[in-house]
């Protein structure tokens, strides 16, 4: 007998979308069956997703969680933003199964050192399953070069690395362009994916000073410092570097703009092995959101850009040059996201982890005439697949996950913070969805149904991953 039968008329598999039976046994997927094929004593419980839209649950590649917000004050107390637990539980509430953090390597500390520092803030207290990115920053000492080769084979294959500080008072983010080099060959001999926030740091820096001599020092002016021409040359600095080693493969996080999405296209032309990332925010708002009251609330680094940028982010989703949309989320309440106010200490990131499918779902196929099987890949199965967690996650198939959201289009509503569970404000306030996730299940496990949660902080699995060949062989998205 199986645990579960879910019998659905809009099922999104890897053949299509269909009229399937998913039967579930044991945290996996036993079966997808055409209709009838089980009978009512088949299962110890049958659900009718007629109507509805089952999918595969999804994948955020790019979260923060319990990461760090300095204070604003000099010698205050940093803070940070919310837990694992926070963020994993309104990740279900929100469709989500899979979300992607970051273990960021401190001081003097190694790799590994790195890694269980992280295991501390997250074994045992996360609702949803989840890994890591390793995240480097400034010098790169020899010793971890050879330590991230060990790390990627033990399955800890993407590697995060920034080309800018970021901000005039976070001087040591960068890393410099030798160390880079040397990166991409560690991960190209050792099968890893460079995973890369990219912004020109003479131009960004530059920015800074300029404006701070104008006398423009406010949030609303982020776009001009954190502008294209960063992105333009940043990306094509890196990517060309990256593909002068043989055997590179990158992963370009939160694309901002039009001139992101060129050199990318560009190099995927080239079949370089390149995979891109926006972000909701950015598919929906623009620069001139900054205007708006508590227009923090809709930034994150790199900025918001202009409604052309908008477009081309829009238009990568379709021709390969946006593999997925993540969120960047920040996980703080309202009263620390707006308290910077001016364009070096605004607070990044944004609060979207649970609305993020629904958001999706009605400005894709309801709003642009996206298939199902392509606001599917954007959600999940393209997060699966880069970063090595395919076909475990991201499918509904014979002997994947079974992880599985079920979207209901009678749920329309408007999206209010009082109905979610991340924080006190949401940057998503007011919007029409045109469907909510009324089913969510995790390994089998249901977690969230019709907004009850029945998920435990231990139900979150760490994933080792490792990047299939074929993503590094060529730009197969």
């Amino acid at each position: 007998m199986f645990d579960l039968l879910i019998r659905g008329d809009r099922v999104v598999t890897p053949h299509g979308v269909g009229q399937w039976d998913i039967a579930i046994k044991d945290g996996k997927i036993a079966a997808v069956a055409a209709p009838g094929a089980f009978g009512a004593d088949a299962a110890g419980r049958i659900i009718d997703a007629a109507g509805k839209i089952v999918m595969p649950g999804g994948i955020d590649p790019h979260v923060h969680c319990a990461w760090i917000i300095p204070s604003l004050e000099e010698g205050g107390e940093p803070s940070f933003t919310d837990p694992p637990s926070q963020v994993s539980r309104a990740a279900l509430h929100g469709g989500t199964t899979t979300i992607i953090d970051f273990a960021a390597r401190e001081g003097d500390d190694g790799v590994q050192r790195t890694i269980e520092n992280r295991d501390k803030e997250w074994a045992g207290k996360c609702y949803c399953d989840h890994a890591y990115h390793i995240l480097l920053r400034g010098v790169i000492p020899p010793p971890i070069l050879a330590e991230l080769g060990e790390a990627i084979q033990s399955g800890y294959p993407t590697v995060k690395i920034f080309t800018t500080d970021i901000t005039p008072s976070r001087r040591g983010r960068m890393v410099r362009f030798g160390d880079l080099w040397e990166l991409f060959q560690v991960l190209a001999r050792e099968g890893g994916l460079g995973v890369i926030h990219s912004e020109d740091n003479d131009i960004v820096m530059h920015m800074y000073d300029k404006l701070f001599r104008e006398g423009r020092t406010g949030f609303e002016n982020l776009a001009e410092v954190h502008n294209a021409l960063s992105e333009d040359i940043s990306f094509r600095r890196v990517i060309r570097l990256a593909e002068k080693v043989e055997g590179t493969a990158l992963y370009m996080m939160h694309v901002s703009a039009a001139s992101g999405v060129s050199a990318i296209a560009e190099s995927r032309n080239r079949g370089f092995p390149i995979y891109g990332e926006t972000l909701h925010q950015y598919m929906l708002f623009t620069s001139e959101d900054y205007s708006r009251p508590n227009g923090q609330i809709y930034h994150t680094y790199p900025s918001l850009k202009s409604k052309s940028d908008q477009a081309a982010l829009w238009a990568g989703t379709l021709d390969g040059s946006i593999s997925t949309v993540a969120t960047d989320e920040i996980c703080c309440s309202l009263s620390v996201k707006v308290q910077g106010k001016k364009i070096d200490d605004t607070t990044g990131g944004n609060a979207g982890v649970e609305p993020r499918i629904a958001i999706m779902y009605t400005e894709m196929v309801e709003k642009r005439g996206y298939s199902l099987e392509k606001f599917v890949d954007l959600t999940s199965t393209n997060a699966a697949r880069i970063m090595g967690l395919y076909p475990r996650k991201g499918a509904i198939a014979a002997g994947a996950d079974a992880d599985i959201t079920v979207l209901d289009p009678a749920q329309k509503r408007i999206v209010r913070q009082e109905d979610l569970h991340e924080t006190d404000y949401s940057p998503w306030e007011g919007r029409e969805v045109a469907a909510w996730p009324t089913l969510t299940i995790l390994r089998g496990k249901i977690m969230v149904e019709d907004g009850e949660f029945y998920g435990d902080e231990s139900d979150g699995l760490y994933l080792k991953r490792a990047i299939p060949a074929d993503i590094i062989g060529g730009p197969v998205l």
